[in-house]
């Protein structure tokens, strides 16, 4: 997945240290078929792991519109958010290269406007819809955020 041009000239600076980023993920949720709610994922290109459409806020940007434009960059699906879901901070990660990460996430739901799914800009390999009773296998992190998304409640979910 491409790095953003800022975190490069972060890590410039930095070298492979520990790096805190704000990241987003984007629960997008269509009525299907049946009457029953759809949820949109993607396949990522490097681990092949169905997830959320996920993306990394560029500095001063808002992380709805964070969310919106990496639904629309990754999936070229037209979509826009209803609700924070859940925000939580995930564990420290080490790259392959050696970069030190840790992200805060910020998981929303998003109602689709419009767009048929594809794999947009080869983050990802494939781009399609679900049953939410039919989720393809993932990890729990990502059951978790989709969950949230889905919960019927008002306010956002904190973890503590």
């Amino acid at each position: 997945m491409p790095t953003p041009d800022f975190v490069l000239d972060l890590r410039e600076k930095i070298g492979h240290d520990l790096l805190w980023l704000s990241g987003v993920s984007a629960v997008v949720l269509r009525p299907g078929p049946d009457g029953t709610e759809e949820v949109l994922l993607v396949r990522r290109a490097d681990n092949g792991a169905w997830t959320p459409v996920t993306g990394i806020i560029d500095p001063g940007e808002e992380p709805a519109v964070a969310g919106a434009r990496e639904v629309l960059e990754e999936t070229e699906v037209v979509a826009v958010a209803e609700r924070l879901a859940w925000v939580h901070s995930l564990p420290p990660m080490t790259y392959a290269n050696g970069d030190r990460s840790q992200y805060l996430d910020l998981t929303f739901r998003f109602r689709w406007v419009s767009g048929e799914p594809g794999p947009g800009d080869g983050e990802n390999s494939e781009a399609r819809w679900f049953g939410v009773d039919a989720l393809p296998e993932m990890s729990a992190e990502m059951h978790a955020r989709i969950a949230h998304a889905l919960a019927g409640e008002e306010a956002t979910r904190f973890t503590a």
